[in-house]
């Protein structure tokens, strides 16, 4: 019988292939100008899915962009694993920082450098990888159903109406999703809770429009200096943000987790050197790897106003625009959250300025457990091709569904990620090494092999 890491070796040229043609394709999903893109995104993975041995496979239309669906049943009596993943992409602007072009693959020091190539097609695709291997080698030990879709870098809009029309369809015993990271290739780890979101935009309005800095400048309130000393306002000197009942739900960490967490593998030097920063910054009391998971923020994700263009040109600009995100932790609540920054942020504007202030879209934050059977499996997959248990920890990024599906199919999430923090997701040069991807690959049938074995 041939083992995952013979099929690994023989097909592992046309993995590597199979993943850069993913890659090709630019399927951001905040711009509407790639909505092609982003169907021949879906239907490539339905030819994939459809190539791999699954049944049923369909491209389901939603009032935005289509789910991927499709499934293999191997017996009524076999746990049914349903495997979460996205196939949008976040935009890859600033272009002009990237070494190659975002949508053509390249490899460099083992490392596959595109966007989405970490988050999240190298992770859904590994999954498809391991699926066929499974089916080639007739060793299904659990139902598998797929659910891929295209909206996730934009919250997902959609995706709460079409599991709420198909719970049928979805009924599964666990959601099995890879979209995090690990510590490092040779520490795995594996997430046990996910930060909520909170993404809001505000409009800052002066005069009626643009007008001559030197004609009306010192009379007439300028919208960004007003902007920027909101925004700086929004937390204190000590790092903690200042919007009044913020807090209020926040759970703090025991004297036991934060002695956990301090054992998490972390060197400060590297951490620095790797950014090119000379201090980490934060909310004072609480170490750099506590502040990037397990505390609240709020941050400044894009401003802008005036004139920006080549030269100068001495204008008041009438608006001034910001993006700001809040990550949140267990117990607060995205809609409640925002509904205080609105509040707040409206408060403290002078009369000199008119403020509007839009909710984008959050989610909320959640906590796996680590003594559930799927958990158990998962752990010993990784021992079994890492040499070592994998270590829990909390990861700062967000993925609004899991309580979503918590709450609308009453699953549990488990998050097997491969990826690791250095991949520069979401930024210039994204990339994920091919040792993770084949990981990731060898390591998903162990995991339902345990699984199956331990829900008996």
């Amino acid at each position: 019988m041939t083992t995952i890491n013979q099929y690994i070796n023989t097909h592992k040229e046309r993995f590597l292939d199979e993943l850069f043609d993913l890659l090709r394709f630019p399927s951001v999903s905040t711009d509407k100008k790639f909505k092609d893109d982003i169907l021949k995104t879906a239907n490539f993975l339905k030819d994939k899915l459809v190539a791999a041995g699954a049944d049923k496979v369909e491209v389901c239309p939603t009032n935005g962009n289509p789910i991927v669906y499709g499934e293999k049943i191997v017996g009524e009596n076999l746990p049914t694993v349903l495997v979460y993943g996205h196939y949008d992409v976040q935009p890859a602007d600033p272009e002009h920082l990237w070494l190659t072009p975002p949508f053509e693959p390249t490899v460099r020091d083992g490392n596959i450098y595109a966007r989405g190539a970490c988050d999240d097609k190298g992770q859904v695709y590994m999954h498809i990888k391991a699926f066929e291997y499974m089916m080639a080698s007739e060793q299904v030990p659990c139902n598998v159903k797929f659910m891929l879709e295209g909206e996730e870098e934009i919250g997902s809009v959609h995706l709460a109406d079409f599991v709420r029309t198909n719970k049928e369809k979805l009924t599964a015993d666990v959601i099995l999703i890879s979209d995090t990271s690990m510590i490092a290739n040779e520490i795995p780890s594996m997430a046990t809770g996910l930060r909520g979101l909170s993404y809001m935009e505000v409009e800052v309005t002066g005069a009626n429009r643009d007008l001559h800095s030197g004609v009306y400048g010192g009379a007439v309130e300028n919208p960004i200096n007003v902007l920027c000393e909101m925004i700086a306002s929004l937390k204190d000197k000590n790092g903690k943000i200042t919007i009044p009942h913020f807090y209020d739900k926040v759970e703090e960490l025991s004297t036991l987790e934060r002695q956990l967490m301090s054992e998490i593998p972390f060197s400060l030097d590297d951490y620095k050197k790797e950014l090119d920063i000379a201090e980490v910054s934060g909310e004072q009391g609480y170490s750099t790897v506590e502040r990037a998971s397990t505390r609240p923020t709020l941050d400044v994700n894009g401003i802008w106003g005036g004139y920006t263009g080549e030269g100068a040109k001495t204008v008041l600009p009438s608006k001034a625009y910001a993006k700001i995100s809040m990550r949140l932790v267990p117990h607060q609540d995205s809609e409640e959250i925002s509904q205080l920054f609105a509040k707040h942020f409206e408060s403290i504007a002078p009369k000199t300025v008119k403020v509007k202030v839009s909710f984008h879209h959050g989610g909320e934050p959640v906590v796996v457990s680590i003594d559930s059977v799927a958990y158990k499996a998962a752990e010993r997959a990784y021992e079994t091709t890492f040499g070592r248990k994998p270590i829990p920890k909390r990861e700062g990024g967000s993925i609004p569904i899991v309580a979503m599906f918590k709450k609308e199919l009453g699953l549990d999430s488990l998050l097997m990620g491969f990826g690791l923090d250095s991949d520069a997701i979401h930024s210039p040069n994204e990339h994920y090494g091919i040792f993770n991807y084949l990981k990731g690959i060898e390591t998903i049938p162990y995991f339902y092999q345990y699984y199956a074995q331990m829900s008996k």
